[in-house]
């Protein structure tokens, strides 16, 4: 599987750590910020650029407190990230949401436990049948 990551100066060393986890897991990886980017947008939008042109299947962008990441990747239109803390909420959004990425905050969750997170993440496929209606009308939305 292809995924995508980046992250500005408070995600990076997360996503140095995350990237040798992906790496050893033999997931190919594309990092959008091989040096930090000086903020949240700039590596939330060229991640959010590489799943929407079909370069990776799913993708992983750091900042501070994640929400940041997903907001502004929200912004484009085709695109749902969604800002995870925990496992379950990786497994619903990638699920039920067609999460193409999930955001990190490296203030709110340390590696283990973002680890654990992106492998469950990564493991689960959108269920699609009745979840798309949602994502029908998502992006019907102005």
């Amino acid at each position: 599987m292809d995924v995508v990551i980046g992250a500005d100066k408070d995600g990076f060393n997360m996503k140095e750590e995350v990237k040798k986890y992906l790496e050893a897991h033999k997931y190919r990886v594309i990092d959008v910020s091989p040096q930090p980017a000086d903020d949240f947008v700039d590596s939330s939008l060229a991640v959010t650029k590489e799943i929407l042109n079909g370069n990776a299947h799913k993708a992983i962008m750091f900042d501070r407190y994640g929400v940041g990441s997903a907001m502004a990747s929200n912004k484009v239109k085709g695109m749902v990230t969604a800002n995870v803390i925990d496992e379950n909420t990786a497994h619903m959004t990638a699920e039920h949401n067609g999460a193409k990425a999930i955001s990190i905050g490296t203030g709110i969750v340390g590696i283990d436990r973002a680890l654990e997170i992106i492998q469950r993440y990564l493991d689960t496929e959108y269920a699609g049948g009745r979840h798309q209606v949602r994502l029908d009308m998502l992006e019907k939305m102005i």
